[in-house]
Formats: structure tokens, C-alpha cells, sequence
């Protein structure tokens, strides 16, 4: 019997979001916003102040996750969000993933391939796992 070992790579939970990904996304939904910029000077707690209209999110993956999108939910309640995309590891196995994103997201649009969080390193190579985008919208008709 053959023997198989884990061959996923070490994977940060707090990475840079691909450069062309963001501005093909910020061409299409404008964003003036990010809760949680990769920035290691960043100092604010995107989970305690009130987002902008327009946000794109890549949080630190992990058990995070479902705090980021239940905020999300929250601040487009509030009136304060009209449109909250994430960029997520497509784990469609986990609770988030079914009593969040499936009964209340307006779009999900998976990758093809994986995405390569290292383009401006000197890193190589691309996720471990897949990606999916998750739209939240205040309204149906929100751009």
C-alpha cells in the first residue's frame, strides 16, 4: 500500500491580495474602502469602526473568516455598506460557507486555478487551496 503525505504548503493567513485581481474587481465595483489592508502598519480593528460604501475584504483567513462576513451583514444592515466582496478560500465545507454565504451572498464566483498570493516576493508558487469571491449587496440592484 502506498504511503501519501499532506503535500500543501505552509500558507500565512494574512497575505497580500494579487495585484491584477483587485484591479480588475476595483474597475468593476469601485471600491473606497478595505477593513483589513495588508499593511503591517495598519493599526485599526476593521471589526470595530464602521466600513465605507464600497468594500473589498481579503481577511486573515482561519477561524476569522465568519467574524469578517458576519460584520459585513452587519454594516450593509446598518446602511453604512452598499456592496462588501471578499476574496475567501473556497472551502465550501465549513459552517461559514453554508449558513453565511449560501442563504445570504448575491453573487459567488469561483476561480479557475489557484491564485498566486506571492506575486511581489521573491516566494513562488500559488495557494494551496482554491479561491472564491463572495459579493454581498445591500440591495439586489446595488452596482
Amino acid at each position: 500500500m502506498a504511503m501519501h503525505s499532506n503535500k500543501y504548503k505552509a500558507f500565512t493567513t494574512s497575505v497580500k491580495t494579487p495585484g491584477g485581481v483587485y484591479d480588475s474587481l476595483n474597475k468593476e465595483f469601485n471600491f473606497d474602502f478595505d477593513p483589513c489592508p495588508f499593511n503591517k502598519n495598519w493599526t485599526v480593528d476593521g471589526l470595530a469602526i464602521d466600513w465605507g460604501k464600497r468594500c473589498f475584504v481579503n481577511p486573515p483567513y482561519g477561524k476569522a473568516i465568519r467574524g469578517w462576513l458576519e460584520k459585513a451583514l452587519s454594516e450593509i444592515e446598518k446602511g453604512n455598506t452598499e456592496v462588501a466582496v471578499f476574496l475567501l478560500p473556497s472551502y465550501t465545507d465549513v459552517k461559514w460557507f453554508h449558513e453565511i454565504v449560501l442563504p445570504e451572498a448575491n453573487e459567488i464566483r469561483f476561480f479557475k486555478g489557484r491564485l498566486n498570493f506571492y506575486e511581489d516576493t521573491d516566494k513562488k508558487g500559488n495557494a494551496p487551496f482554491a479561491s472564491v469571491l463572495v459579493v454581498f449587496k445591500a440591495e439586489a440592484g446595488a452596482e
